[in-house]
């Protein structure tokens, strides 16, 4: 999280200088300090994240694969007027533990075309989407497997 802050800083000035290098090694090491001591921060989340980071690429590789495969299909039903699409209210409960992955599931949902998580409580989600063939499978989606898998290795 340190290295984080650091690019951040290093983004936000634009250039680098060694003072400019040092003053934000120093704030963030104080900003690591502050969120380990106050807000419950470990840096056993930082182990985490760098051991499940192949995982996150293959998951963020999923993830655009889909978004580019459902823009298509979306606009297949923007160009071809003959094929009318029947909206649907899909609900159902993934097999997935926490609440980050079903945060997760849930952007990631919203972030593919063509399908918007109008509700999520209690581990219930309720998927608009804008044909029942975008519904379909939805809850045994790609998605679902690689969040169980990521949640297992947690």
């Amino acid at each position: 999280m340190a290295f984080l802050f650091f690019g951040f800083w290093a983004v936000l000035n634009g250039r680098m200088t060694a003072e400019i290098a040092v003053f934000g090694l120093v704030i963030s090491a104080a900003l690591y300090l502050f969120i380990c001591r106050f807000l419950d921060y470990s840096p056993r989340y930082d182990l985490l994240l760098v051991k499940n980071l192949p995982w996150l690429g293959m998951y963020l590789a999923v993830l655009i694969r889909e978004i580019a495969m459902a823009t298509f299909t979306m606009a297949r039903y923007v160009f071809d007027h003959r094929d009318i699409p029947e909206p649907v209210l899909v609900s159902f409960h993934p097999p997935l533990r926490t609440d980050l992955a079903r945060t997760i599931l849930a952007d990631s949902i919203t972030l593919t075309p063509g399908t918007i998580t109008v509700d999520m409580h209690d581990g219930d989600f309720q998927v608009h989407c804008y044909d029942v063939s975008l519904a379909e499978g939805i809850d045994r989606s790609v998605f679902v497997r690689l969040l169980q898998k990521l949640e297992a290795r947690l």
